[in-house]
């Protein structure tokens, strides 16, 4: 039996999955994974409730589970969960939505 593990983020943080760039350029090389920047865009897995204001009462995340969105270049605290590296993100840390 697989251990399965769901992350619920607290507050305004976002859990992403980054997703990966081409790694081979059109003439045919291959970048090499030490060489390679960090993605920075992912998919929305889960939201948290939302940061609290002043009268305690939580205010709801712009974004939601399945959007894909652009996020600062060192935001985010690496997880590794059921073998995939996962984000966690705060809010103010995303930069814009990606719409098709």
């Amino acid at each position: 039996m697989e251990n399965s593990k769901k992350i619920k983020p607290l507050g305004d943080y976002l859990l992403i999955e980054p997703l990966e760039r081409e790694t081979k350029l059109p003439s045919g090389i291959v970048i090499p994974d030490t060489v390679k920047e960090k993605p920075q865009e992912g998919k929305v897995l889960a939201v948290g409730p939302g940061k609290k204001d002043e009268d305690g009462n939580s205010m709801p995340l712009d974004l939601k589970e399945g959007d894909i969105v652009m996020f600062k270049k060192w935001g985010g605290t690496e997880i590794k969960i059921n073998g995939k590296d996962l984000l966690l993100v705060k809010e103010e840390d995303v930069l814009a939505l990606v719409e098709n």
